[in-house]
This record gives C-alpha cells, sequence and structure tokens, in this order.
C-alpha cells in the first residue's frame, strides 16, 4: 500500500496528492508517469510525475476527475493509500541525458495548457535545479482554474500567463503568446515543449512549425492502461506506428498525425460515460428497471 500523506483541490475538480512511493521517487525522472489503483478492482490510470522527493521518498501527481476513476481517486484524503502505484514509466525528457554544457546553450520555451502545468513543473525545476532557466506560457480558461502559479513562478526564468476569457493577466490563447514573444518581442528560442490538451498541442505545433522552431509533446492524454496492451495510445508519429505510453509520452511535435490520435481518443468517451453512470446510481444501475434495457 501506498500512502497519501497530502491530498488538497487546487481548483475545481483538479487534486494534487503526494504519496509515499520511495522506489519510484528513488528513480524517476522528468516526462515520466505512473500507473495508480485505488483498490485491487478499480482501473488503472496513468498519470505523469509532477514533483518527486528523493530525500523523502515521495512522489507528487495531479489530476483532474473526467470519469467515474478519478472522481473516486478525489475522493481519497491524507491517510489513505492506494492498492498499487506503480512507476516510473515512460521515456524520460530528453534533454534529462543531454550533456549539461550543452544543455545551457539553448533557450527553452515550455507552454503548459490547463493541467498539462502539471507535467511541465518537474521539467522547467530540473532545469532550473542545473542553472538553466526557461521562459513558460501558462494557460487556463480562467483564472479559478490556474494551478501550480506560484510553483511554476520560484523555477521559471520568464513566466507569462494567459487566460481564454480574459480574468487574469492576459486574454487569449497560448498561441498568441508565442507569437508575441517570437514576432514583437524578438525572443529566440532553440527548442518548444508544449504539454496539454491534444488540441492545444496541435495548434502549437501548427504555429512552430511555421516560426522552424522544433517542437517537442507529451501524448499522456490519450494514454488508458499505460502498457501498450490496449491500443488507446496508439499514435503515427512520423509515418510510424508509436505507443505514447511506451515508447513516449514525448514526442517530436511536428511529426505526430493529431486528428488521427483525437479521432482515436473519441472512441472510449462512451465507455467512461457508462462508468460514471454506474457510480452516480449504484446499485440501481441497470437494476431491471425494464426500461433502460440495461438488464437484457
Amino acid at each position: 500500500m501506498f500512502q497519501i500523506l497530502k491530498a488538497i483541490e487546487l481548483a475545481e475538480n483538479i487534486y494534487e496528492m503526494v504519496v509515499k512511493a520511495e522506489r519510484v521517487a528513488a528513480s524517476c525522472q522528468p516526462g515520466q508517469f505512473v500507473i495508480v489503483k485505488t483498490d485491487e478492482k478499480a482501473e488503472r490510470i496513468p498519470l505523469t510525475i509532477c514533483d518527486y522527493d528523493r530525500e523523502a521518498g515521495t512522489v507528487t501527481i495531479v489530476f483532474q476527475t473526467v470519469g467515474a476513476s478519478t472522481k473516486k481517486m478525489a475522493a481519497l484524503k491524507a491517510g489513505d493509500a492506494f492498492r498499487d502505484f506503480t512507476g516510473p514509466l515512460g521515456q524520460p525528457s530528453e534533454f534529462t541525458a543531454e550533456d549539461p554544457a550543452e544543455l545551457k546553450k539553448k533557450k527553452y520555451l515550455f507552454v503548459a495548457g490547463g493541467v498539462g502545468t502539471a507535467p511541465v513543473y518537474p521539467q522547467v525545476k530540473w532545469l532550473h535545479e542545473r542553472g538553466i532557466d526557461a521562459d513558460v506560457i501558462v494557460g487556463s480558461k480562467t483564472k479559478d482554474l490556474l494551478i501550480l502559479e506560484e510553483e511554476m513562478r520560484s523555477v521559471a526564468g520568464n513566466l507569462y500567463i494567459t487566460t481564454d476569457d480574459g480574468s487574469y493577466v492576459r486574454k487569449g490563447m497560448v498561441t498568441d503568446v508565442i507569437k508575441d514573444l517570437v514576432e514583437n518581442e524578438k525572443k529566440q528560442y532553440d527548442v518548444c515543449v508544449a504539454i496539454g490538451p491534444m488540441i492545444m498541442m496541435k495548434f502549437v505545433c501548427l504555429l512552430t512549425k511555421q516560426l522552424q522552431l522544433p517542437t517537442i509533446v507529451s501524448l499522456n492524454p490519450i494514454m488508458v492502461d499505460g502498457t501498450g496492451m490496449c491500443g488507446a495510445c496508439r499514435v503515427i508519429v512520423g509515418g510510424e506506428v508509436k505507443f505514447a505510453c511506451v515508447d513516449g509520452p514525448e514526442f517530436d511535435g511536428h511529426a505526430v498525425d493529431f486528428d488521427l490520435a483525437m479521432k482515436r481518443q473519441q472512441l472510449y468517451k462512451t465507455q467512461e460515460g457508462q462508468a460514471m453512470l454506474k457510480l452516480a446510481e449504484g446499485d440501481t444501475h441497470h437494476g431491471g428497471c425494464g426500461n433502460c434495457g440495461g438488464d437484457r
């Protein structure tokens, strides 16, 4: 069992948990993920690592409630425990294997959308701890849904925040900020790392391709099983079949077929909707009312 040491709600339906997982904390790297299960029969949920403390033996995860399983997870409190907390899985961010001297010559731009701020944070922190400050753009629908602002500000070279509705700092999409930095402020970047909703990453890549700015994306939003067995995260990258959970989750964003990936993502929504109904209706779900057809 893996004890939850801290459990808080960062924003509406977005939760942070600090979990005692010494073996994971000892070897994980930015970009990797874990698979959690609340109990023996629970669904396997892949979550990108948000932070880790090797000395304390803890790993921090951040998740949004999008279905029945994550809703049950959100009900857990400090003192409760996960049945499984498996990892680290996936490939670490590429820069963790680069020569430090060469890495310091590069200028990084990170783009985080919504809950994508969580996996961006450990990457920016890792660079900051090695004397490399990166610029970071964080986009959120509203001010109330913005997460990890102070944590990100403490490790970013420059932090730029934008909200869809203009409720905080500035109004607009993350792509508007990228264009402003590159075209108006004449900033030059060697690498862009974009993590967030699939549609956001798609449009970031369309823009950065025009700007001739190499871009890395994380396809963790399409992972389901986390082992390559279910096929949910099957994606075409540069004309080749890849699986986000075992080959990634990070890939060359300009080579990803986002349209195909998002189409596959839609295939799993109906099943998740059924799981939500089952959770809400409990024993009465498909209980033989004779009207819904669920008993046939």
